[in-house]
Parts: C-alpha cells; structure tokens; sequence
C-alpha cells in the first residue's frame, strides 16, 4: 500500500509507503498511482473559511482533476473519491436525501462545500467519459490522525 502525504512523519502508524506529494503537484500524482490498481482520494482542503478560496478550490477541485486524469493515464482500474454529504441534495418535503436528490452550486454554502460539489462534477465527468469513478459522500469522518484538526475534530475534541 501506497500513501500520498505532503508530511511523511504522518504515517507514523500507518502500514503504507508515504510518497511525499501534493493534488497540485502533477507529476507527484502520477509517481502516485504508477502501479495502482485501486486509488482512494480521500484528501482535500477542509476548513470551513479561508482568507483565499482559491486555495482550497486548487487542492479539490483542481487536484481531483489532476489525480483523475493521471489516474486515468496509469490505467487504474478504480478511483474512490470522498466527497461531502454537503454535496447530496436534500428535497425539503420531509424526505430523506440521496445521490438522485437534484441539488445545485447555489444550494452549496461556503468555499469548501462549493470546492467539494465542483470536485464531485469532476469526478461525475470522468466517470461519463467511462472512467471507473465510484463516489463516497460520507458526513462526519473523525479519527486518530486528525492533526489539525479538523472541523469535525474540533467537535468531537
């Protein structure tokens, strides 16, 4: 197993072979998955603001398309993408949303949420294209290695 890290001393307990790399960094990305038959793409730049969106749009939005298409590239046979519950739609009648509930960018409140939505598009358009892309839309992940952490961290911490 293989991990993409920026910080490889964050594998500290993790059995995986830290790759040090970036989602805006190209040519680390295909280093990455060179061999991969599975890729999970479970980073992204969560915070719920930022003095600079455009950050976090060139870590989920534009570094989904770089994982995706050099994944795509390496002839990887399946692509996991995390996305955000925030993506799912909700219909307001009293229904329970899932990934058929329509849902727009205006419904998306929030860099990171409309960073996430754009991303989940990207993924959506490689997997038209053909491409194995399966989506993940989980709502509050939390575990040990939460460094920062994270929003949610924050609530459970």
């Amino acid at each position: 197993m293989r991990a993409l890290v920026r910080d490889p001393k964050r594998l500290r307990e993790l059995d995986a072979e830290p790759l040090v790399g970036d989602l805006r960094d190209s040519d680390s990305l295909r280093r990455a998955v060179q061999g991969c038959s599975i890729v999970y793409h479970v980073a992204a730049d969560y915070r719920l603001w930022t003095r600079n969106p455009a950050e976090m749009y060139d870590s989920n939005v534009a570094g989904t398309r770089n994982l995706l298409e050099a994944a795509r590239q390496a002839g990887v046979e399946r692509v996991i993408y995390t996305s955000t519950v925030g993506c799912i739609g909700v219909p307001g009648d009293g229904r329970i949303g899932n990934e058929q509930s329509p849902v727009s960018i205006g419904e998306m409140t929030g860099a990171y949420k409309r960073s996430k939505f754009l991303a989940e598009q990207v993924a959506l358009e490689f997997a038209q294209t053909g491409f194995p892309v399966v989506i993940v839309n989980p709502t509050a992940p939390i575990g040990d290695h939460d460094f920062k952490p994270t929003p949610t961290g924050r609530i459970c911490g």
